[in-house]
């Protein structure tokens, strides 16, 4: 049976990092803390809003967590950058290794999709303006179940649509809620620890490998398939 690999799309493929040059036009040496802060709020208020049921397309919690880190640290956009911005997040660009770690994954006859928190049609345009869509045999967004990672439901709904087998279907990511998410709901999952200052959440509920690269990614999943 083939090797399914779901991969996360952002801060896994696409760097969300990669806004701070906008940022740096508009709010100078505030730029890396605008950032740290504006990702971390969209999490939140994704988690959030699938705690409340009250759901909203991730597009929103980009939005709102943007207005809110605006306030935050107390500064006034005009709506043209307000605009730039959002703009700037539907062009965010891959990070270095994942064409590399893609290549190398469709060359070993993996099955490859993304999976991800933003819409479908939204992480499509994302993909294909960053040069990477055609490694994927297709999107798989939480949006259809209206809902968000790591509820559960959305491993299961990414297993059915594959038509993978969890023993045999990898979550890729770099962030550790999903790769808690993908173990508890019974598949494997790589960690992709970029950073050595990175700390996994101590749960108890451990990753399957750790990689510091995605062009490591296809030996670590042969070594535990």
């Amino acid at each position: 049976m083939s090797v399914v690999l779901a991969f996360d799309v952002y801060g896994t493929l696409i760097d969300t990092q990669g806004v701070t040059k906008t940022l740096q036009r508009h709010v100078g040496e505030l730029a890396p803390e605008f950032a740290r802060i504006w990702r971390e709020k969209q999490l939140e208020y994704s988690f959030r809003r699938g705690l409340m049921r009250s759901y909203q397309p991730f597009s929103v919690c980009i939005a709102q967590s943007l207005d809110y880190t605006t306030s935050l640290l107390g500064l006034s956009l005009p709506s043209s950058t307000r605009d730039e911005l959002l703009q700037a997040y539907r062009t965010l660009p891959a990070f270095m290794d994942a064409r590399a770690g893609l290549q190398q994954a469709a060359d070993a006859g993996m099955r490859c999709f993304a999976f991800s928190n933003g819409a479908g049609d939204a992480v499509e345009g994302l993909l294909q303006q960053a040069g990477i869509r055609e490694a994927f045999e297709g999107v798989v967004s939480v949006n259809d179940l209206q809902t968000f990672k790591p509820n559960p439901d959305v491993y299961d709904y990414f297993l059915r649509s594959s038509k993978g087998e969890a023993d045999s279907s990898w979550l890729i990511s770099g962030n550790p809620f999903d790769v808690i998410g993908a173990r508890e709901a019974g598949m494997k999952a790589a960690w992709v620890k970029r950073s050595p200052a990175a700390v996994f959440d101590p749960w108890g509920i451990e990753p399957t490998v750790v990689i510091e690269s995605l062009a490591g990614l296809v030996a670590a999943v042969k070594s535990h398939s």
